[in-house]
């Protein structure tokens, strides 16, 4: 099988020295292993991406000496696949609208018979105010709304594939349901090999994500599920930040009948206070090292790949 990986930026602010290390460590695994490294264009947020950061992606990333195969995929032109995606999982009833905004979710979640809030790889765990009411009314007859937020009923998607979740393949673990991933990397705890998950955990650690955001039509987990398996990505390469969110990956791939890659998660990047970068961090930008006069072997010592 042949090793197949993509680097996949958002064009909406300067690519920095976090990015340049994903950026090259995913290329040089996929030249060592004779295998095929891809570029896509994340902008399913079409009210940050601007067209002048997406060229300055494809200016700073042939400066490191990467390439290629062209066209790029382009979130943006994809809308009727994430359309088709959520319409199926509408059918099933795994999906519901939801109408909170950020301040009605921490309320109902620091609310006192709650305690403290819990988080999760999207911050607040939705506390489930929308799914009761829209449960009662539900039908498949209802067709599936639009411009709205729509979350995944965490609870009925678990149960939907019980083939994801069987018994544990670790000596030594209980006889639980189990789903899991390869992790080739390294998690923020050190968790690497098989990373085991229950059923369970998804509903308490994660909740009802949203799949289909307002303005947008669609949401990073989903689509990036469906981008990869249309590229045929088989080992998917980026930061430990995304390394939770892994669990809600390989769960749409098993309900949307999609390949489960192999993952490997790598350290972040950070400054000398110990915070991940982050675009608006200029001063690390790779556009600023090129005008101040450095080379790429110099980046590449910068992210310890030298």
């Amino acid at each position: 099988m042949t090793f197949i990986t993509r680097f996949a930026p958002s064009p909406t602010g300067p690519l920095h020295l976090g990015h340049a290390y994903s950026a090259l460590l995913a290329h040089d695994m996929a030249m060592a292993e004779g295998g095929k490294f891809l570029l896509r264009i994340e902008d399913i947020d079409q009210s940050r991406a601007r067209p002048q950061w997406e060229t300055q992606i494809y200016e700073d990333l042939e400066w490191l000496g990467l390439w290629w195969p062209k066209p790029v995929m382009r979130q943006s032109e994809r809308q009727s696949v994430y359309d088709e995606a959520l319409d199926r999982l509408w059918q099933l009833g795994l999906l519901y609208p939801c109408t909170c905004n950020r301040k009605d979710i921490a309320a109902a979640a620091a609310a006192p018979q709650e305690g403290s809030p819990l988080l999760g790889p999207d911050g607040v765990i939705y506390p489930g105010t929308c799914r009761g009411p829209w449960e009662q009314v539900f039908s498949d007859q209802h067709q599936r709304p639009q411009n709205v937020p729509l979350r995944l009923d965490m609870e009925k998607a678990v149960g939907m594939v019980p083939g994801l979740f069987q018994n544990s393949r670790v000596p030594g673990k209980s006889f639980a349901s189990f789903g899991s991933f390869l992790e080739t990397g390294n998690g923020p705890n050190g968790e690497r090999g098989l990373v085991e998950f229950t059923p369970d955990n998804m509903v308490k650690t994660i909740g009802d994500v949203v799949l289909s955001r307002r303005g947008m039509g669609t949401s990073y987990h989903l689509s990036v599920v469906l981008d990869d398996a249309a590229q045929g990505v088989n080992h998917v390469i980026r930061g430990q930040d995304l390394f939770e969110a892994t669990r809600i990956h390989i769960l749409l791939q098993a309900l949307l009948n999609l390949p489960h890659p192999t993952y490997h998660h790598h350290s972040l990047i950070r400054d000398e206070a110990g915070k991940r970068l982050a675009k608006r961090d200029d001063a690390r930008a790779i556009a600023t090292y090129r005008q101040d006069g450095a080379n790429p072997q110099d980046i590449r010592e910068l992210v310890g790949l030298g």
